[in-house]
C-alpha cells in the first residue's frame, strides 16, 4: 500500500507544519495539500502551540530550531494532547543526538533539509515495523567518533567542562573539536 492510498484511507488528514523558513513552509504546505492533507501552517513555536491547544492534529512537520524556541516543544505537546499523533523533525543541523532526542520525544523520524514533499509522507506515514535500508554510504569512524562527542555535549547541556569530564579528554582538545565541522 501507498503512502498516497494510506491518506486516502485515513478520516483524520490534520496536518501541522511549523517552519520559520517562510518560502519552505508555504512550499510544503501546498504540497501536502495535494497529497490530501489539511495544513495548517505556523511559523514559530507559540503559534504552532496553540493550534495544538485549540485541536491536535494527527501529523506534525516541525523544523528543530525556530525564532522563538525549539520545535521539540511542539511535538511534546502534541504527543501530550494526542498520543497517536505521528510528528517528523527536520532540520538543516542534523546530528544523532538531537535526533535520538526528537525520538524520545515522540517524533516517528527526523529528516535533514532539504526534504522534499515524498520524503516527509513516506516519513509520516511509514509503518513502525517497516525496516530501514541499508545506508549506502555509512559513517566514517571520525564521524562516529563526532557524533559521539555531539550526544554527550547534548546530555550535558552543552557544558563543555561536563563533558570534557565525562569524555576524560583536555577541555581545550574538546573546544577545538567542538568548533569544527563535522567530518564527511
Amino acid at each position: 500500500m501507498t503512502g498516497a492510498t494510506q491518506i486516502a484511507e485515513m478520516t483524520d488528514k490534520s496536518l501541522l507544519i511549523v517552519e520559520d523558513d517562510k518560502a519552505f513552509l508555504e512550499r510544503l504546505a501546498r504540497a501536502m495539500e495535494t497529497r490530501g492533507f489539511e495544513v495548517t501552517a505556523c511559523d514559530n513555536v507559540s503559534e504552532g502551540l496553540g493550534h495544538i491547544g485549540k485541536a491536535a492534529p494527527a501529523f506534525a512537520v516541525v523544523d528543530l530550531r525556530l525564532g522563538d524556541g525549539n520545535g521539540l516543544d511542539v511535538v511534546s505537546a502534541l504527543k501530550s494532547q494526542r498520543p497517536d499523533a505521528r510528528a517528523i523533525v527536520l532540520t538543516g543541523y542534523g546530528n544523532i543526538a538531537t535526533a535520538v532526542t526528537a525520538v524520545k520525544m515522540g517524533a516517528v523520524d527526523y529528516l535533514s533539509k532539504p526534504a522534499d514533499a515524498d520524503d516527509v509522507v513516506a516519513a509520516l506515514m511509514a509503518s513502525a515495523t517497516a525496516k530501514s535500508e541499508l545506508p549506502s554510504n555509512p559513517m566514517s569512524a571520525d564521524r562516529v567518533r563526532w557524533e559521539h562527542i555531539q550526544r554527550i555535549y547534548e546530555m550535558c547541556n552543552r557544558n563543555v567542562s561536563e563533558t570534557a569530564r565525562r569524555l576524560n579528554m583536555h577541555r581545550r582538545t574538546l573546544q577545538r573539536i567542538l568548533a569544527k565541522r563535522a567530518p564527511r
